[in-house]
């Protein structure tokens, strides 16, 4: 609706103005014109909001980035267990690494998605505008975001202790990381998306510790006994692990453990399709 201002209205004879005579130029456009965001847009902003839970989480910080780096300081100043030849920080810290991605891919995601199913968080905003794909996508950005804070700050703790990492390798581990967060992203969604939140919560953090003990993270699987070591070869745990080590101290990716970070994704992704409730 275009409203004329008393200003743009001719005076009459007596200083009145005439209603009905006005210059269309001088008027003013009151007319709402909402543009809806972008579909790139809605997402990346869920996105920041995600990270931004995230790291306000005490909980999440702690095992995203405190308890690495307290087993990165802790680990390389002692001699068991033992990793195996070469400098031991140079095989401890993409392990460590490893273990922060498995942190934040899967036990952070899988108890915040957990606790939003409950609260019916996850119903609501898959009924707005940005969708339950772009949902899954922005959570899928957040990760990945908070995974860089995590590298940046492992990878600089490491550099300070003595890590010297190939970096012709980086590039192979930048791919590792990605299928390792794609795999332990879709564990997550599987477990939140299934389970009861208190369940969820008990879970992942019980898994954390039991890969962490015995998946092949931080201790190469090769030093590891015979029987626990066929079994990390396959967990994405131990597959993660030893691609990151394979990328940071040998510059190559390695084939069959990423080969095996593929199949746990699609496995999971399927599983998680077909069972993922919103409510």
């Amino acid at each position: 609706m275009t409203v004329p201002t008393s200003a743009s209205l001719p005076a009459g004879p007596n200083g009145s103005m005439v209603p009905g005579r006005h210059d269309p130029a001088d008027a003013i456009d009151l007319r709402p014109a909402p543009v809806p965001a972008t579909t790139a847009r809605r997402v990346l902003a869920q996105a920041w909001l995600e990270a931004t839970l995230v790291l306000r989480n005490g909980e999440q910080l702690l095992l995203a980035l405190v308890l690495p780096v307290l087993l990165l300081v802790g680990l390389s100043s002692v001699h068991v267990p033992d990793l195996g030849a070469g400098r031991r920080i140079d095989v401890l810290t993409p392990g460590v690494l490893a273990l922060a991605v498995m942190s934040t891919s899967f036990t952070g995601q899988a108890i915040q998605t957990g606790f939003d199913r409950r609260y019916g968080v996850l119903r609501l905003l898959g009924t707005t505008p940005l969708g339950r794909s772009g949902l899954v996508a922005a959570k899928v950005i957040a990760v990945l975001v908070v995974q860089v804070l995590q590298i940046v700050v492992i990878g600089g703790v490491g550099l300070g202790l003595g890590w010297r990492p190939d970096l012709a390798g980086v590039p192979a581990a930048v791919v590792v990381v990605v299928l390792g967060t794609a795999a332990f992203v879709c564990l997550a969604l599987l477990m939140a998306g299934t389970l009861r939140a208190e369940a969820t919560l008990a879970g992942a953090n019980l898994v954390w510790v039991l890969l962490l003990a015995g998946g092949g993270v931080v201790v190469p699987v090769s030093r590891m006994p015979d029987g626990l070591s066929h079994l990390a070869t396959v967990l994405p745990s131990g597959a993660l692990g030893e691609a990151l080590r394979a990328a940071l101290i040998d510059a190559r990716l390695a084939p069959g453990p990423c080969l095996v970070l593929l199949l746990w994704t699609a496995v999971a992704g399927v599983l998680t399709a077909r069972s993922f409730r919103w409510d």
